[in-house]
């Protein structure tokens, strides 16, 4: 009899669940590829007594991680329980076991993924977390496999759901942040603490995860500029439309010869984009190769079934391995030196919404003052207040580098006729390139 793979769990929660039914219910199809069953020998939890939708022997459940960890029997510890510390420091120790690890945790993977490779390349193991990075979509794996021989230039992504459901709902039906996250939340989409998702954190771990596999560049989490949506409002929403734009939040990792900058920030698309019709809880992620052009990945990025199919489509790539005996050589060291650009050498277009003391000869003031820094307007909009001494100005510059626009900015705030800037944002899309 063809001995069996043997697995071990970190977590059985949403994810954790999908992985158990997937090789439950695949046990044909991961024989056939892989030549030998898959066996769930330990799953570590933190309440035995909790309702789960998968039904597992009680002996197979335990409370202690180290007997997952430390079990010689188990090959490949699968990390579904989230966190960062601690999770760490079992990972590290299950690679130091000789185990492989397959695990979802972006959190872990943006902060310490180096460090946890480098420690899996040492010990002959693989380390693999295709499902860190938009769920279901095997974006990390058609980078360093089926885009290796290209050379990446820029990666676009929604690579957050939360976000991109509350802002869909607000931009279709006019409804406020504040209601739109509420009903998220109350659907499962956003967590009671939304923070980490709406301030852009979430997807800023994904976009430094994504930079260093496409750049092939040690990239930090404090390298992503980030800025997220909770100062989004209806207004700007609004605007947008009629411009011609759809609002997302972006994240940009972009490469010009030797220099990258990768940001995470609310951005102004041009309808006709193909991120523009990525809404709800969906996900996409456009990349730019000097050979393959234009492709984009599409799917859900988050949910039981589709993380836990990119979960256990890593495992059968670690099961391949261990058939050919190569484990541990997956793991390729950065081939550059981390080479940020600086302020200057960041281009793209802007959205700026102000209000403006309504008199002669202000307009006129705004111009010169964005001429002086060789800024030029691509639309404009001047619209009358309900206060009648003061105006609102929208408009989208042409290409500028973010050090002009934010110096117009700052002298824009000190300007006696600018009573307030009310927002500004990213325009990506047209002519971004």
């Amino acid at each position: 009899m063809v001995k069996s793979v043997s697995v071990g769990l970190l977590g059985l929660g949403t994810v954790g669940s999908g992985v158990v039914k997937i090789i439950k219910n695949h046990q044909d199809k991961l024989m056939h590829q892989i030549g030998c069953p898959v066996e769930i020998k330990k799953v570590a939890v933190r309440d035995l007594s909790k309702k789960r939708d998968v039904i597992l022997p009680r002996a197979v459940l335990t409370t202690h991680v180290e007997e997952v960890i430390n079990d010689p029997d188990i090959d490949v510890v699968i990390e579904v329980m989230g966190g960062i510390e601690e999770t760490r420091q079992h990972i590290l120790q299950a690679l130091k076991n000789g185990k492989h690890v397959v695990t979802a945790n972006k959190d872990l993977m943006a902060l310490y993924g180096t460090e946890l490779l480098s420690v899996a390349s040492e010990h002959g193991c693989d380390l693999f977390y295709e499902a860190s990075v938009a769920g279901g979509i095997p974006i990390l794996r058609s980078l360093v496999d089926g885009l290796a021989s290209d050379r990446i230039t820029k990666m676009m992504g929604i690579v957050n759901g939360t976000t991109n459901y509350i802002l869909t709902k607000m931009s279709k039906f006019n409804r406020p942040y504040e209601e739109v996250l509420a009903e998220a939340q109350a659907l499962g989409y956003a967590e009671s603490d939304p923070s980490s998702d709406v301030e852009g954190l979430d997807a800023a771990r994904k976009m430094a995860i994504l930079a260093r596999l496409g750049f092939s560049m040690h990239i930090d989490l404090q390298d992503v500029y980030v800025k997220g949506i909770t100062g989004i409002t209806e207004e700007d929403l609004n605007y947008s439309k009629r411009l011609g734009y759809t609002m997302k939040l972006i994240g940009i990792a972009h490469r010009d010869g030797d220099k990258v900058e990768v940001s995470v920030q609310p951005t102004l698309l041009p309808e006709t984009h193909p991120l523009a019709s990525v809404n709800d809880e969906y996900n996409a992620v456009y990349v730019y190769g000097e050979a393959v052009g234009e492709t984009m990945f599409y799917g859900p990025g988050a949910g039981s079934l589709p993380t836990a199919t990119s979960v256990v489509s890593d495992l059968v790539a670690v099961m391949k391995n261990m058939r050919l005996g190569v484990n541990g050589r997956s793991a390729v060291t950065p081939q550059y030196d981390k080479c940020l650009k600086d302020d200057s050498e960041i281009y793209s277009k802007y959205f700026l919404r102000i209000h403006v003391k309504d008199q002669v000869g202000a307009f006129a003031k705004i111009t010169s003052l964005f001429s002086e820094r060789g800024v030029s307007f691509e639309k404009i909009l001047q619209l009358p207040l309900k206060q009648k001494d003061l105006a609102e100005i929208v408009l989208v510059t042409h290409q500028a580098s973010l050090k002009d626009y934010r110096d117009v900015l700052q002298q824009l705030r000190d300007l006696e006729v600018v009573e307030e800037v009310k927002s500004s944002y990213r325009v990506e899309g047209e002519g971004a390139l």
